[in-house]
């Protein structure tokens, strides 16, 4: 799924959310849901600094994946898998953990597009090998075990 149709979904589903950017981490933007291009420009740059300045300060080793900077006035959520970034703003007093869920559902549904590669064709002579010895195990599968016979002492 296309970036855009992702949120399309996700302000579907979502009514804490006002608005919501897709973006990689050159700072291209691939979705928004603001009208005004220059706006959508404008949160994914700042999205990508707050998640700079918060690995800048953060103890560990781990990757950040998620974050929420909050004000009175709303709450800008951040979700990251891989180089590619998802980033909304809430109104006052959002429900965190079900932003952040709505959040990675739609990032997931933008990631396979990205993700997918081509399958790798068999083979003529593999698919003869695979036939051959799936046969085989068949085969080995019907035979009876043999039984031995009580003793008769």
């Amino acid at each position: 799924m296309d970036a855009q149709q992702a949120l399309a979904d996700l302000t579907e589903i979502s009514s804490q959310i006002e608005a919501a950017v897709v973006f990689d981490d050159q700072g291209k933007v691939a979705g928004s849901t603001l009208t005004e291009g220059g706006r959508a420009d404008e949160l994914a740059k700042a999205a990508a600094a707050l998640v700079a300045a918060a690995e800048g300060v953060k103890t560990g080793e781990s990757v950040l994946t998620q974050l929420e900077v909050s004000t009175g006035e709303g709450s800008v959520f951040v979700v990251r898998d891989g180089k590619t970034y998802i980033a909304a703003t809430t109104g006052g007093n959002p429900t965190a953990g079900l932003v952040f869920y709505d959040l990675k559902s739609a990032l997931r549904s933008v990631k396979p597009a990205a993700k997918s590669a081509p399958a790798k064709k068999k083979t003529a002579t593999a698919v003869k090998k695979s036939t051959a010895a799936s046969a085989k195990k068949k085969t080995a599968a019907r035979k009876p075990a043999t039984r031995k016979k009580p003793d008769a002492s």
